[in-house]
């Protein structure tokens, strides 16, 4: 969701902030895809977004050929529009290598999701920590960036000193809500892997 940033200063009303403000939406965005992937050993639906079904000759996403329900705390059942297209679910699914068991009946296709061990929960823990400084890290070169054009700014006589450093105020303060949000991402994941 991407947010209107506007400087409450009287200064600095003239330099825009939304080329940081899309680095650090684009870093969530892709933050959020990457934690999806990360399985608690919960039945969860998000896992499948990715997975790209052959039907009738065309990759289709899972969503448009079935419905996708959770049937217990460890499986999903996926449901297909058309009963002649679950072959090509099952295989779909199977080939994305989620590390979940697929198997299929009358009703549809069946994903299993495996228990966590401590093991693989502390290595998923530590995945989680890995992708969360990767997020940072995009966005501290959208804070750099932005700063390097605060500074581009002041020189070519855009913006004053005194602009110039409310302006440096407001880009330290949105990186600091887009750090926080990816924190609260992070800490939410880890929550769901210690349940």
């Amino acid at each position: 969701m991407r947010h209107a940033y506007t400087l409450r200063t009287k200064h600095c009303t003239m330099y825009d902030f939304s080329q940081l403000q899309q680095s650090i939406e684009d870093a969530t965005e892709h933050f959020k895809s990457e934690l999806s992937g990360i399985r608690t050993g919960r039945a969860a639906p998000a896992i499948l977004d990715q997975v790209k079904v052959d039907a009738y000759g065309t990759l289709t996403p899972l969503n448009q050929v079935g419905g996708v329900t959770i049937e217990d705390a460890r499986s999903l059942r996926v449901s297909a529009w058309d009963l002649s297209q679950v072959h090509a679910i099952e295989t779909a699914i199977s080939n994305a290598d989620l590390g979940v068991s697929v198997s299929s009946d009358e009703k549809g296709v069946r994903v299993t999701f495996p228990e966590l061990t401590t093991e693989r929960r502390d290595q998923l823990m530590k995945l989680t920590r890995t992708k969360l400084e990767e997020a940072r890290t995009a966005v501290r070169h959208g804070r750099d960036d932005c700063w390097q054009g605060i500074q581009k700014s002041e020189k070519d006589k855009v913006l004053s000193e005194d602009e110039k450093f409310a302006a440096k105020e407001k880009m330290e303060e949105i990186v600091k809500n887009g750090n926080t949000a990816l924190e609260d991402l992070a800490k939410k994941k880890e929550e769901e892997l210690q349940a």
